[in-house]
């Protein structure tokens, strides 16, 4: 147990889950002291040679093992290669033209992504580990959106998506079963069966059927026997990728301790929580194909747009890269709801105002909070705990409050969210055997604090250097604004020159360039130009391809630089991000110069005439003492 704690941890560390070690701790030791052998990144993956290529359709969907670009021909017999370009060959051949293939494989050596694109193929990689390790539910959800939506365009009609793991047989069986089960309204067994029609024996490790089954609360058929492991297979029962030795890899930063993750929600209640949340937004049909989280999003503050800071009343705070979260509070629990719009349970409580007459048994339901994950460290004792900071509100107890202005739902925060829990947690610590004992939380739940504009100088000055956390910059919220999904001027944000980081998915080509990409109108676009330095020393720049890369401009290089892998995205920034964060290195919109605006504003009558009038309630309400 020791010893697969220390892996665990090492993996952590890493940012990576694709390393594979034997899970005897005989073993292991024995691996890691023994010299090493030189890693051919174009073995062929064990018993991948002799496994059949590809299945029958089902319906626009085809499985197949994975195809080896024609740098692994050297490894392989005559005759018996499976390239990208074959494959999109063979299957042209059977009058199916492909539009998308979905990568479930837990490495990136086995093809450049640029295999399909250059044939105007969409690549989606979902990195599952193989073998026991049955695919998480955010993958299941990830792989079911990235179909349906690719099946609904009218651009790609008629067109087929290629789906494979190493083997075509486990993983990929497992999430075409889920596509079946939850889009043509098959059993578990019904999805079962027509995947072993067209992609025989179909799903032959038993944990993969089981998991299937418990998924969606259905019982195995007693008569129900898992098929045998194919031949091919027998002799190499290895399902996890191949990767390079795990010296070489580069560390992606300590997982925090904001790195909360709760319990799994079954589907139908995920596609619940998610319909609510764009009820409330007011969200159309096309904005609802987008898989990141539908909430507010500041929009870079430059020279351009200092002007905007006159034309209304804004609060200021500090700002950080942490992780963002919205917070939905329901009958059954409370959610937490990730960047990639996933739901994890999380055990909170959150009692109405009701707890004031004594009501315990009264909770909220429907209340959708937007806020984020801070990690606070005590500078005495290095103890480490995790905040929820909530600065905005979407809906109170099913009622959207979007279109009321920003500092009606600051209030409403407070009065409706901190304030009840706050008492009850106060009444409880009182009691010796209370019903619901807060401090066995796994994190603290507060407001976040706002400042008048005049006090920008102070915030940054002397507040922000005392935080127990990092901070990157200010972000401005303008006080009677409404609550808008994705950008707006409502909201602004500042980082510190230097600090402006964009995530680029990262690819090698072909013949070794180094290749960034952006989105644009949810497509990969190829940002011309760039280049990318690494200074962890690594030579194996095929350890990043296919992942997201966040980078900061070095002006001195004239390159961006990697800063880290993040673990916790699917998909790059939108181009405009890209292009706002090289309008404000160009700009150069510094510390001085904004603090100079700041007093400029500050000292207009419209704002020093609402800091009288609002500057007691301010610091009574607004700012946690």
């Amino acid at each position: 147990m020791e010893v697969e704690g220390q892996q665990l941890k090492k993996k952590k560390q890493l940012g990576e889950d694709s390393i594979h070690v034997s899970s005897s701790s005989k073993d292991y030791w024995r691996s890691r002291n023994r010299p090493r052998k030189f890693f051919d990144p174009y073995s062929v993956p064990a018993g991948w040679l002799y496994c059949p290529p590809y299945g029958d359709n089902i319906g626009l969907i085809i499985p197949s093992k994975v195809p080896l670009t024609e740098s692994f021909n050297k490894n392989i017999p005559p005759g018996e290669s499976y390239t990208p370009k074959e494959v999109i060959d063979k299957q042209r051949c059977l009058g199916r033209e492909i539009g998308l293939v979905v990568d479930l494989t837990n490495t990136d050596r086995y093809y450049p992504e640029s295999d399909w694109t250059t044939h105007g193929i969409r690549h989606v990689k979902i990195r599952c580990p193989g073998k026991d390790s049955v695919p998480d539910a955010e993958s299941v959800d990830r792989f079911i959106s990235e179909v349906v939506q690719f099946t609904s365009q009218e651009s790609q009609a008629s067109k087929y998506a290629v789906v494979h793991c190493t083997h075509g047989h486990n993983r990929t069986g497992y999430m075409i079963a889920h596509f079946l089960v939850r889009n043509q309204s098959v059993s578990v067994s019904e999805a079962i069966a027509t995947f072993a029609q067209a992609r025989p024996p179909g799903i032959y490790r038993q944990k993969y059927v089981e998991a299937l089954y418990d998924f969606y609360f259905q019982s195995k058929p007693e008569l129900f026997v898992c098929p045998q492991t194919p031949d091919w297979k027998r002799d190499s029962d290895q399902d996890n990728e191949v990767v390079a030795p795990f010296g070489n890899l580069a560390r992606a930063g300590a997982v925090s301790d904001a790195d909360f993750r709760g319990e799994r929600i079954p589907f139908t209640e995920v596609q619940r929580m998610r319909n609510f949340c764009y009820q409330v937004l007011n969200l159309h049909v096309q904005a609802r194909r987008n898989t990141q989280i539908p909430g507010s999003h500041p929009v870079s503050l430059d020279r351009d747009k200092l002007h905007l800071l006159s034309q209304q009343l804004y609060h200021v705070t500090w700002s950080a890269e942490v992780p963002r979260y919205m917070m939905l509070i329901d009958r059954e629990g409370c959610y937490l709801v990730d960047p990639q719009f996933y739901f994890r349970k999380v055990p909170l409580r959150f009692p109405r105002k009701n707890i004031y007459q004594g009501r315990a048994d009264i909770f909220h339901h429907c209340t959708l909070l937007d806020g984020e994950l801070i990690t606070e460290t005590e500078p005495e004792t290095q103890v480490k705990r995790t905040i929820y900071l909530i600065y905005d509100v979407i809906a109170i107890n099913e009622f959207s409050v979007t279109e009321r202005p920003f500092h009606h739902r600051l209030m409403l925060i407070e009065e409706e969210v901190i304030r009840p829990r706050n008492f009850e947690r106060e009444l409880l610590s009182t009691h010796v055997n209370p019903y619901y004992h807060y401090g066995l939380e796994p994190f603290e739940v507060r407001r976040k604090d706002l400042y008048l504009l005049s006090a920008a100088s102070k915030l940054i000055k002397d507040i922000m250097p005392c935080l127990p956390h990092s901070a990157d910059g200010l972000i401005f919220q303008a006080w009677n604004a409404t609550y808008v999904p994705r950008e707006h001027d409502g909201r602004l944000k500042w980082k510190y020159p230097g600090t402006n980081t964009v995530d680029f998915l990262f690819e090698v080509g072909v013949d070794g360039s180094t290749l960034l990409y952006l989105q644009e109108h949810d497509n990969k676009k190829l940002i011309e130009g760039c280049r990318v330095m690494f200074k962890d020393g690594t030579d194996d720049l095929s350890l990043y391809s296919g992942r997201i890369i966040e980078c900061s401009w070095n002006s001195c290089e004239d390159a961006w630089i990697f800063v880290q892998i993040q673990t916790d995205k699917s998909n790059p920034d939108y181009i405009s991000v890209y292009e706002e964060a090289k309008h404000n290195i160009e700009g150069n919109l510094t510390e001085d110069i904004l603090l100079d605006e700041i007093d400029k504003v500050a000292g207009l009558p419209i704002y020093s005439d609402w800091a009288n009038r609002h500057s007691g309630n301010f610091r009574n309400v607004w700012r946690r003492q």
